[in-house]
């Protein structure tokens, strides 16, 4: 399970994805979660899934690699479907007990359905097309303006490509707690849902200790190297548009005004 978490790693390969600003990936993956949301009928999603599959395509990311991703909030799903099948009014279908299931329950629990699973897809896009350097760099570009307002953007920043690139590293290292541990005779697979997240307990005593064993080292690397923020900071390779990223943007751009179109207005 730990293994199907793709999100925060980066898949190296060469294609036009790969090769975009950071920024436009940024921009494009906030634009296609905010899309999401802003329609709800069969021809918007179609819409945001026709997009999503010509991406993944020209990613060149293998199309297995992104949805084993989604084992990872399959727990996540069910509560979601679960949820939105016995709590939302409407018209009942199936009744048993004190519980109904409404037919609004079920087009909701398959909406959102749809809306998650698009929405860690798309997201993980961006991260599996993206270095943390050049995810940082974006970033802190990108939300430059609000320096004027003396927010710290550079720090910011910094500690999302941190953060992004620690999840891999701690997935790998609670993996190897946990052989560890099953070599010792402890059992994570036996039991209901209840006793597996009991067994998983004293996993987080060893693991945050890891952590802030990382951090310290980190800390420690960065202090070593006379890091002392963003201000005054030459960038090796700054960031500039080509051709291809204003091609980018202009796609983007017509994919929200033609989901929205197509999505509230025509249907």
């Amino acid at each position: 399970m730990l293994r199907d978490i793709t999100l925060g790693q980066y898949y190296q390969t060469e294609s036009v994805i790969h090769r975009l600003d950071p920024r436009v990936k940024l921009s494009g993956t906030v634009i296609f979660i905010i899309s999401l949301f802003l329609f709800d009928n069969f021809w918007g999603y179609l819409c945001a899934a026709a997009l999503l599959g010509i991406v993944i395509g020209l990613s060149h990311v293998p199309f297995k690699f992104m949805i084993k991703g989604m084992r990872s909030i399959m727990i996540l799903l069910m509560f979601t479907v679960i949820f939105n099948l016995f709590l939302t009014p409407g018209e009942v279908v199936v009744s048993f007990w004190k519980l109904q299931i409404t037919k609004e329950g079920i087009f909701m629990a398959l909406q959102m359905i749809v809306r998650l699973s698009m929405l860690i897809i798309g997201s993980s896009i961006m991260t599996l097309t993206t270095t943390p350097n050049n995810l940082t760099d974006g970033m802190e570009k990108g939300m430059r303006p609000l320096t004027w307002i003396r927010v710290p953007v550079h720090e910011i920043a910094m500690m999302m490509s941190i953060a992004l690139r620690f999840i891999p590293i701690l997935m790998e290292e609670t993996d190897k707690i946990m052989k560890a541990q099953i070599a010792r005779g402890a059992d994570f697979e036996s039991g209901n849902i209840f006793k597996k997240a009991k067994a998983m307990v004293p996993l987080l005593v060893p693991l945050f200790i890891s952590a802030f064993r990382r951090a310290n080292d980190l800390a420690m690397a960065m202090e070593a190297r006379c890091y002392r923020g963003g201000e005054g900071r030459t960038k090796m390779k700054p960031l500039i548009y080509k051709k291809r990223d204003v091609l980018a943007y202009l796609v983007l751009f017509t994919y929200l005004a033609g989901s929205i179109t197509v999505g509230r207005i025509l249907f």
